[in-house]
Order: C-alpha cells, then structure tokens, then sequence
C-alpha cells in the first residue's frame, strides 16, 4: 500500500507540474516582451537620427510606426477578455489521464503488480536455498515423467534384445554404446544414463569430451531438465578442462536459470554462444534462451548471426557454370555430411543433407543417410521431419 500511495503521490506532483502553465490566467510575460521589444526599436530609431544615419523625417515615420504597434499590444495586454482566460480544464484532464493512467499502464505491462520488495541479498540467499534444494539425480529420476514409446514394434523388440545381451558381456564397448544410444532414442534416458557411464567406465582415460557430455545429456534429460548436484559436479570438471565447450557452458547456464540466477546464465550462455560451434545443438538451445535471461539480468544483448554464405556469395554462385555450381555444392553436401559423421548434429541438419542428396541425385547416399537418421532418432518427433525431406528426395515412403 505504501508503494501505491507515494506512487499516486509522484503522478499527482508530474501532473500539477504539466498543468500549472495552463492554469495561467495572465498572458503578461508574453505581452510584456513584446512592448520592451517595440520600445527598444524606438531607442534604436532615435540613436541611428542622432548619429544622422537616418533623416529627422524618416525618423518621425518610423517612430509613428512603432509608436502605433506599441499602443495596440498595450491595449491587448490589457483587454479584458485577455486577462479573463481561466483554465484550460480539458487539457488539464487530459494531461492527467495521459500522466496517470500512462504510468498506471506501463507498470502493469513491465512491473509485478503484488510482488514484494526483493532486496539483493534477499535474492542472493533465494539463489542458494533453491540450489541446495535440488533433488539428488536418483529422486529427480524417479520423479521425472515416464515418456510415452513411439517407435515401430521392430525396433522396440531390437533395443529389447540389446538389454538382455549387453549386460551379459560387461566389455563390450561397441554394445553398450549401442545401448545407450537407443536407450535415449526410445525416451529411456535414466537407462540411457547407466549404460553411458559403462561406456565411459570401459574406455577409462580414453573417454573424450563428447562421452561425458553424452552422459550429461542422458542424466538431465533422465531428470526432466533438471540439472541436479551429481550433474553439477561432472559439469565443474569438464570445464575446469575445457572452458570453451559448449555442451557444459549450456548446462551449467541452465543450473544458473533454474535457480532464479539470470545474470550467471547469461554469462555462461554468452560464452557458448559466442565460442562456441554453431552447428552444435547446446549452441541453439543457448542462442534460443539467452533474451530470455538477457532481459531478467538487465542486459540488452543480440546473439551474432548466423555464419552462412553472403548476398555476395549467391550472386556469384549464380553466375558459376553449371559443372562449377555442382562442385561447389557437392562440396559443402560432404562437409555436412562429414560433420554429422564425426559429431553428429541436430534433425534440422539431417533433414538438409537428404535434400540436398535428393538434388543432386545421389538417392543411393540419401538412402543410407535416411536408413541412420531413423536409428539415431526413433522414436522422437525429429524423425518426422526427416521423414519429410527422405520423402521429397524419394527414398521413404
């Protein structure tokens, strides 16, 4: 109540400030002016006669001029009606309304209406009880979601067959991947999760960055986007390694959103943004939630652009030969299709290289590319826009 009453109080202030020249009911200053401006001309008049600049003649009429405006602005400063003008009522309203009501409208659309006082350290200490409230991975696990199973029957009783002979053969590099790959592709990432980490646990000090952030994949997804405290850790390390990787900049960003930390989100997700590769998914998800964050923190931010070819680069494109045009796009097809081999890339990517294949006419690449794209996302709603781009080249149903 408090804050309404001395915010009433400071609209009232700003509106008797912009009525107070219209409640004016004497227009004297301006008249006043006017009659010192007339009188000055006489003094001028009468200083250019002494010098003899101008005739006594000339004088007399130019002074009778003057003399004559000077009388008529006299006689309207005096007048009345002049001097009867009372106050501008509809423009005072007006002006009310506009201060106001303006006021009033602005902060129901920016302000939190109800929501108290939150002081820095009030804000500082909510961060640290909502961080050291999170559930352990094990009750994030258990209380996450069960995903519903969208796959072809053949598939679900193939990932079956993997869950029954894999764990028979604990060293088996090649399974487990297996396993937890499909695992994730059926929604089963807690199961998912465990078999990654015995990927991990086989291949010891020869597991990569891109093992690690697959089992950090695998434990948030697992938890329903939660980022809990074993994740946490298992992020710490991977960028005590590498500062720049964009899988732990995005998540350890995400941890700072969950826990009302806009301003450390936008941090970590700026650095993934701006270092890291743009083809990387943790790089879109952080590009498509740092305004968001960039906003809460108070910080006007626009991501880069994109990197792709400039207007200069189309236009010259147009003008390559048809052999030329071809190499040219033959080779940015086996980029592509070299970077979804070696670190794979999200549905959007996958969707463009069977297309691309399709124009070109190389069905036989398409088809195999179309063949592992419905391995590696089975089961999610990804693979149905692949399936569209596999139908346009002619090689799905």
């Amino acid at each position: 109540m408090l804050f309404w009453i001395i915010a009433l109080a400071l609209c009232a202030v700003v509106a008797l400030a912009i009525a107070a020249p219209l409640r004016r009911r004497d227009a004297a200053p301006t008249d006043d002016a006017d009659l010192a401006f007339y009188r000055g001309q006489i003094a001028e008049i009468e200083a250019d006669r002494t010098r003899g600049l101008i005739g006594a003649e000339e004088a007399e009429r130019a002074r009778a001029e003057i003399g004559r405006r000077l009388i008529a602005a006299d006689r309207a400063a005096r007048s009345p009606d002049r001097q009867a003008q009372g106050p501008a009522l509809p423009a005072m309203l007006l002006g009310a309304v506009v201060v106001v009501g303006g006021a009033m409208a602005l902060y129901a659309h920016l302000g939190a209406p109800g929501r108290g006082d939150a002081p820095l350290a009030d804000r500082l200490a909510m961060a640290r009880e909502l961080r050291g409230a999170r559930p352990s991975q094990t009750e994030a696990e258990a209380a996450a979601p069960a995903m519903p199973v969208n796959a072809p029957q053949e598939y679900v009783d193939m990932v079956e067959q993997l869950r029954v002979a894999v764990p028979d053969r604990p060293d088996d590099l090649t399974g487990w991947q297996l396993l937890s790959r499909h695992e994730a592709a059926l929604g089963n990432y807690a199961a998912a999760a465990r078999a990654q980490e015995r990927v991990i646990e086989i291949k010891g000090e020869a597991a990569d960055l891109d093992d690690r952030v697959a089992l950090i994949d695998r434990m948030v997804a697992a938890t329903g986007g939660i980022v809990t405290p074993e994740s946490e850790a298992l992020l710490t390390e991977l960028l005590d390694e590498r500062s720049d990787a964009a899988g732990p900049l995005y998540y350890m960003g995400l941890l700072q959103a969950q826990v009302e930390r806009p301003d450390l989100a936008f941090r970590y997700w700026k650095r993934a943004v701006e270092l890291g590769d743009p083809a990387s998914p943790h790089v879109e998800l952080a590009r498509t939630q740092i305004g968001r964050v960039a906003a809460l923190a108070g910080v006007d931010y626009a991501p880069p652009a994109r990197s792709g070819p400039s207007a200069a680069d189309i236009a010259a494109a147009q003008d390559m030969d048809p052999t030329a045009r071809e190499e040219m796009i033959r080779g940015m097809v086996d980029n592509l299709a070299a970077r979804l081999a070696e670190s794979g890339g999200a549905a959007t990517d996958w969707a463009r290289l069977i297309g691309a294949l399709g124009v070109l006419g190389d069905t036989a690449r398409a088809e195999a590319i179309w063949g592992e794209a419905q391995q590696v996302f089975a089961g999610t709603p990804d693979l149905d826009r692949i399936r569209a781009a596999a139908r346009e080249a002619g090689v799905a149903q």
